[in-house]
């Protein structure tokens, strides 16, 4: 699929990458003549410090990145916005006017292996990100980070990682949003390996194929919906892995995957649940993940849910384990693949014990 075809697949019928394309294009997209819905319009503001980005003229800027170096909120109405964004404002909040994030589209195409335009060598996957979060208390909603870079229009390069959003501030929260991408899709990090950085996802949908939800950050994914992807490049499973976390070793807690689902495009059991990832910038990292009352459909790979991502750390001596999940992929049909809670352990693995004293709140009309 080309650029234009998953940018109008994104929007149109909100699959994604792997969707058949249609024809939108960005001039055309979603110009309603309302562009901001239940949140008022630049005639109308809330506070001296609410901008309105719309990709028409109709707002006070017509790019995100314009607009997120001025203010802490942006109300961002239906457009594609194909640009590269960093924001390191405190208390920032970005707000998808329509509410429906298919409609609010932030999306870029680099990859790790991308030469930059002025020589200097390549990206690299952090670099690769469209979109670059590292502010404290953050909130978005209902807005699409997407990256649509792909390895078919690409044979040359070798560094396939292309990241839609790296996150890396304390008390970042997502609600109602979209991560679209292939490989390393979301990136929830933090800023040094001794900094905890704490992340909420609510009712978010991400996508990809390989290690597409990663990073070092205490990140909590509840009632998520994560979607495996087909692939024509390889011959045979595994196609990949939905998490690939790298928890700091003094981090008490990593990733927690509550109350979600998994689903696929691929053939029954050809992508893994995890597999941990040591950097190495820092080879004292123990990864951890709990997955629990999460419903793994049948792409998931039952009877070896995990893998080594190096044989020097194994994923059986890190923090991986699951709780009273669901479908054919949670089939426990070899025990020691697949380490489970006991019922005391479950207790302290919940929302509240990996955000402590943060209360993650939506963004008020």
């Amino acid at each position: 699929m080309n650029r234009r075809g998953f940018i109008a697949a994104s929007i149109g019928i909100g699959i994604g990458i792997g969707t058949a394309a249609l024809t939108t294009t960005p001039a055309q997209a979603k110009d309603t003549g309302k562009p901001f819905g239940p949140y008022g319009s630049p005639a109308h503001r809330r506070d001296a410090d609410t901008v309105y980005v719309d990709p028409h003229g109709r707002g006070d800027f017509t790019t995100v990145q314009a607009a997120a170096t001025t203010a802490r909120t942006l109300v961002i109405a239906p457009g594609i916005y194909r640009e590269t964004v960093t924001a390191t404002v405190a208390g920032a909040t970005w707000i998808g006017a329509s509410g429906n994030p298919r409609d609010t589209v932030v999306v870029y195409d680099n990859a790790a292996g991308t030469q930059k335009p002025d020589g200097s060598g390549t990206y690299g996957t952090t670099g690769s990100a469209t979109v670059t979060l590292r502010g404290e208390d953050f909130t978005a909603q209902n807005i699409t980070f997407a990256n649509d870079w792909l390895r078919a229009d690409h044979p040359d390069i070798t560094g396939t990682q292309a990241v839609a959003l790296k996150v890396t501030g304390d008390r970042s929260a997502f609600f109602g949003c979209r991560f679209l991408g292939h490989q390393d899709t979301l990136y929830a990090d933090s800023p040094a390996v001794t900094a905890i950085a704490r992340q909420y996802f609510r009712d978010c949908y991400a996508e990809g194929d390989v290690d597409f939800v990663f990073g070092r950050g205490t990140a909590v994914y509840e009632h998520c919906h994560f979607r495996t992807l087909d692939r024509t490049d390889l011959g045979g499973a595994p196609y990949g892995f939905v998490f690939a976390p790298s928890t700091a070793g003094a981090a008490p807690r990593g990733f927690l995957v509550t109350r979600s689902r998994i689903t696929s495009t691929a053939p029954d059991a050809y992508y893994k649940l995890a597999r941990p990832w040591v950097p190495s910038s820092d080879t004292t990292a123990v990864p951890s993940l709990v997955v629990r009352d999460t419903r793994l459909g049948a792409g998931i790979d039952a009877a070896a849910p995990y893998a080594n991502m190096s044989d020097s750390y194994p994923w059986q001596r890190q923090r991986f384990a699951e709780y009273r999940n669901t479908g054919p992929g949670a089939a426990v049909t070899v025990p020691e693949n697949r380490p489970q809670l006991t019922h005391e352990q479950a207790e302290s693995a919940t929302p509240a014990t990996y955000l402590a004293d943060w209360t993650p709140r939506r963004a008020r009309p």
